[in-house]
């Protein structure tokens, strides 16, 4: 029963965004179900911020909280410390996790999403990055968030406003696990890796460590920022990210309880191990 309701959902929500826009109206619907997750995503991820009707938006959420269920919820507070799973003596390995794995299923008081400047997610259909990933699994209501935040923005500072690197903006995390998304955008590495590189990366550490101490968020979940596509280093970004980390919560010790480390790729995990 549960299958056939999920297809059902799967099914009204395409055949509303193929419907709600000229340029996809001629698409057909897939017969298979992967074909058809794919289709959906891809909609969702070209889809400018504006509202759904009340009942899409109902079954929008229905259709992504039980895809999460289906991946398996990861109670991010009960994951083991590095002090323990890799026997960790450094500064604050009580507090801090290495977790390899998909971030959308981490139920936490925030996750952070590596964002671009423009703040509305990513608009390449089926894209990699994590900020595809997240905006995905949220749904709809993620991305017009972000808008109305970078509207009154605009309104503020004028038409031209992009985020400035290591600003973090904190939003509701809808149909995700977590309670909370905190976006930032790290420093883009174009060439040679720079010292003022360097201090970006770490000020977007310390930016949201502090924007989620301001907010009451005890649990925070980090990806591997500006190391996809924005080119900065793995090894180096994780050193920046846990000497930032350690030093900041050794600084502030009853501020935050939990931050996790989060990676996808073996490569990071090794780096990491390494490091904590």
């Amino acid at each position: 029963m549960g299958q056939n309701q999920q297809e059902a959902r799967l099914n009204t929500l395409l055949a509303y965004f193929i419907g709600e826009s000229e340029e996809y109206r001629r698409l057909e619907i897939p017969e298979h179900r992967e074909e058809k997750r794919n289709l959906l995503r891809s909609l969702m991820n070209v889809r400018m911020p504006r509202p759904l009707p009340e009942e899409i938006q109902e079954t929008q959420d229905a259709y992504l909280r039980e895809d999460t269920e289906e991946k398996g919820i990861v109670d991010g507070n009960a994951l083991r410390p590095v002090s323990e799973t890799l026997g960790s003596k450094k500064p604050a390995a009580k507090q801090t996790v290495l977790w390899q794995g998909d971030i959308t299923r981490l139920a936490v008081d925030a996750i952070v999403n590596a964002a671009n400047s423009e703040m509305l997610g990513c608009f390449i259909p089926m894209h990699s990055c994590i900020d595809n990933c997240i905006h995905t699994a949220a749904g709809v209501e993620l991305r017009a968030d972000c808008k109305r935040q970078m509207d009154r923005l605009r309104i503020q500072y004028g038409r031209d406003y992009e985020q400035p690197t290591a600003l973090p903006m904190l939003t509701d995390a809808y149909n995700l696990p977590a309670k909370k998304v905190i976006h930032v955008v790290g420093p883009i590495v174009s060439g040679a890796l720079t010292k003022q590189h360097e201090e970006e990366l770490a000020s977007c550490y310390r930016n949201v460590l502090s924007l989620a101490a301001d907010e009451g968020l005890k649990s925070l979940a980090f990806c591997c920022l500006s190391t996809g596509v924005f080119h900065f280093p793995g090894k180096r970004a994780a050193e920046i990210a846990a000497e930032t980390v350690q030093s900041w919560l050794t600084e502030n010790p009853d501020e935050i309880e939990r931050v996790i480390f989060n990676v996808f790729q073996d490569r990071d995990r090794e780096y990491y191990e390494a490091i904590l």
